[in-house]
């Protein structure tokens, strides 16, 4: 079974998460955050099943180190815990380590689930004849760090399976050697193969083969709603969190609810589509 919000068009893919990133690089209020690490890893984890829970109990390690290190290198705060080497480890500081934690694995996580879902051929069909040379850009950087991991495993592998590997300081480097040597070599290719095509040289058509539905149309409608109610939420000030050098957050309202519900989006979706699935198999 596919995803639902996947099958959408991709506009509506690419406003949802402008939405969500937008928003969750400027929200520092624990509440809104806890909604989106919550939402992005159930989300990642429909998209990826078993395999990405691998994935988000090690940002678990990356979180305590994040939340941790803030009170050595920022020692404002009303509460110090304890005293290291003269420097107070205050709580402020701690709790304000813990924000930027969860705002560093939040985005993450739904980066995770932008590159499963808003894929190249999805990113070239809405800006391809906008702006082509920049959109090729971008797809290009996207795909890199995926395509250097695969590509990193595959020369390990081979180096294995011909006895290399015993110094892993020498082995380290070889690899990387072959990376770069990859990674060049690639660019080249792609830059001629994109010449020779006349990329670039005029305006390009394009088969098309997404279009608007009713479902595409109301998520914009909904997606706007529930946005346009979060930002009067943070107008009022319901998601004021100040750390430093006192605690200063404000209480928990009705705002996080129209946040949450766009943040669940594509849960809902893939849910209904479950369901859905699951009777048409109960009527063969």
């Amino acid at each position: 079974m596919t995803d639902a919000f996947s099958k959408c068009h991709p506009a509506v893919n690419f406003l949802f998460f402008v939405g969500v990133i937008g928003t969750g690089v400027v929200i520092g209020h624990p509440a809104y955050l806890l909604a989106g690490i919550v939402t992005g890893a159930i989300y990642y984890l429909l998209l990826n099943g078993a395999k990405g829970l691998k994935m988000i109990l090690g940002l678990l390690p990356l979180y305590i180190f994040l939340t941790a290190i803030n009170p050595l290198l920022n020692t404002y705060g009303a509460t110090p815990l304890f005293y290291l080497l003269g420097r107070p480890y205050t709580l402020e500081a701690l709790l304000y380590g813990g924000t930027i934690a969860s705002m560093f694995v939040a985005m993450l996580i739904w980066f995770g689930c932008y590159n499963k879902v808003l894929t190249s051929d999805k990113f070239t069909s809405l800006f391809g004849n906008l702006i082509p040379a920049i959109s090729l850009l971008l797809v290009m950087v996207l795909r890199m760090v995926p395509n250097f991991i695969r590509k990193t495993q595959q020369i390990i592998g081979a180096r294995k399976s011909i006895g290399k590997g015993a110094q892993k300081l020498q082995e380290g480097m070889t690899v990387l050697g072959a990376l770069t040597s990859w990674a060049l070599e690639g660019s080249v290719i792609t830059g001629d193969s994109m010449r020779a095509r006349g990329y670039g040289s005029a305006k390009r058509s394009s088969f098309v083969i997404y279009r608007m539905t009713v479902l595409d149309r109301l998520l914009v409608v909904i997606m706007a709603a529930l946005m346009a109610f979060t930002i009067l939420a943070a107008s009022l000030g319901q998601m004021s969190a100040i750390f430093t050098p006192a605690l200063d957050i404000a209480p928990v309202s009705w705002g996080v609810i129209p946040y949450t519900a766009y943040l669940l989006i594509p849960v809902a979706l893939h849910i209904k589509e479950a369901i859905s699935w699951h009777i048409s198999r109960s009527r063969i």
